[in-house]
Parts: structure tokens; C-alpha cells; sequence
């Protein structure tokens, strides 16, 4: 087992709700990889401190999760092609003081949406208009879907995330039915109010032939829970939290574990 050291290399991450899913990630592929680096999650009381704190501690890296994707853009010194293509930051690499944000979230769900061979052909509802939610729209729309609708509370954020990609808006997911159902806010997630709601109706799941939740946390939310039950297809925000991750880990290390490490990371994760 490592030891704490002073020597030992830092990564972080930041969150309203944290988890422990990046830090077992993270943590077994150091071990098992042998490298002297250690990874911790963190509930920011202040963001801004929390970046200052990347650049003059010298962390090496900070992952970065709901609701603080957008606010961290104006903290880095230098945005990436995968965040400022999208005006979302998932991720930050320390580069002796120069912060250079990027978002690993896109390839994620890109992966995701190519590996459960979803039709482009088919409708799709997406609930939320944060962070995550342009990364989702991003990669459903560079997926070749064209019949999409972002259904947001806020006019404002939703109607201009639609319109970016050219999809419809509405600001209720109410009544609305999809062949794609897809959670991008913090409903289901565990420590949160909403931790034992439904983002969409039964009505709604019953039409739906594929369902997705990116909350990763739990790893088996209401949502996911429902629509295994009514024997839907299911995507969950522990996929995309596993395949992220990974991406951020090569980022911080420059180095790419293999299929059957990054296998044995996911189980450790989940196994928490």
C-alpha cells in the first residue's frame, strides 16, 4: 500500500455532492500502475479559492462536476478545443502553474451513444440545460440526431442550448414523450432532495426504448431502476463516469492503462 508522502503527486476533484466513484478510479489504477499520486474529492465552499488552491499547491489535476462545469471557464488560463467547443469544463491539467481546462464528458457520451448503436433516426427528450447537458447535446448532434428537444425550466438557458444545435425547446418535460429519454440534472442523485424522484414519468418510460441518466450516483437511480423494470434499454451515469474518467486520467498521467485495468478499476469503483 502507498504511503502519504511528500514527494506524492495530487489530483483532485470538485463537486456539490461528491462521490467516491473518481476517487476509487483513480486511486486503483495508481496502485496498480505503481505511481506515487493520490486523488481526493472535495464539496468547494468557494470556487474560486478551490482553483487558486490547484495553481499554488501545484495539483496536477482537477476533475469538475455539477454545478461548477461553466463557472470554472472564467478561473483557467487556457481552454481546450473539447471545452470551449462547448463552453463546459469536466476537467483541468496543471502544467506548472498554467491551468488548461478540457471537457472529457463529449467522448464519453459519444462512445456511449455509438456503442448501444443508437438510430439518429430517433426522437429525443433531454432534461436540463447545464454543464453536462451541452456535452450531451454536443454529441447527439455530432451523432447525426436532428429530431431533439431540450426541455429546461430556464428560457433562457434551455432556448439557447437549442438553439446552438438547432433543436426544439420546451420548458416542460411534462407530457412529452421521446424514443431517447435523457436526465442531465441532479434528479435521482443521492444527497440531493429529488434523490427518490423520477425525471420522467412512467408514461414517458413506458415509450421511451432507450433510457439514460447521467447521474452516476447512485449508480442505479430511480430512473435506471424504473426503466430496467419496464425492460427498456438503460444508460447510466456510472458508464459515462467510468469512460470520463479514464479519458482524465490519461490527461493527468500521460499514461493509458489497459482494456483489462481499466475493467478492473470499473468493478472496484462499483464495488463501493
Amino acid at each position: 500500500m502507498t504511503m502519504l508522502n511528500k514527494d506524492m503527486t495530487l489530483c483532485i476533484s470538485l463537486s456539490a455532492r461528491p462521490s467516491n466513484n473518481g476517487t476509487r478510479f483513480h486511486n486503483f489504477l495508481y496502485e496498480e500502475l505503481g505511481l506515487n499520486w493520490i486523488y481526493k474529492a472535495f464539496a468547494p465552499t468557494d470556487l474560486g479559492q478551490a482553483i487558486a488552491g490547484v495553481r499554488g499547491l501545484g495539483i496536477r489535476g482537477c476533475a469538475v462536476s455539477m454545478p461548477y462545469k461553466e463557472d470554472v471557464i472564467a478561473l483557467v488560463d487556457r481552454m481546450d478545443a473539447s471545452a470551449s467547443a462547448i463552453d463546459s469544463v469536466n476537467t483541468i491539467v496543471n502544467d506548472d502553474g498554467v491551468l488548461t481546462a478540457h471537457n472529457t464528458d463529449y467522448s464519453a457520451i459519444a462512445q456511449l451513444i455509438e456503442r448501444g448503436g443508437l438510430d439518429p433516426a430517433s426522437s429525443v427528450l433531454l432534461r436540463g440545460s447545464g454543464g453536462m447537458a451541452k456535452a450531451t447535446a454536443a454529441a447527439f448532434r455530432d451523432a447525426g440526431f436532428t429530431e431533439v428537444t431540450i426541455a429546461a425550466r430556464n428560457e433562457e438557458r434551455g432556448r439557447g442550448l437549442a438553439d446552438l444545435y438547432g433543436f426544439a425547446w420546451t420548458p416542460d418535460a411534462a407530457g412529452v414523450t421521446a424514443d431517447v429519454i435523457v436526465n442531465i440534472t441532479p434528479i435521482g442523485m443521492a444527497g440531493g432532495a429529488d434523490a427518490q424522484s423520477l425525471a420522467f414519468d412512467a408514461e414517458q418510460i413506458a415509450a421511451a426504448s432507450v433510457v439514460f441518466d447521467v447521474v452516476a450516483l447512485p449508480a442505479e437511480t430511480p430512473l435506471i431502476r424504473a426503466a430496467r423494470e419496464a425492460g427498456k434499454t438503460v444508460i447510466t451515469g456510472a458508464e459515462v463516469a467510468t469512460l470520463q474518467a479514464l479519458e482524465q486520467f490519461v490527461l493527468y498521467t500521460g499514461i493509458r492503462p489497459t482494456s483489462e485495468q481499466v475493467r478492473a478499476a470499473e468493478e472496484f469503483m462499483r464495488a463501493q
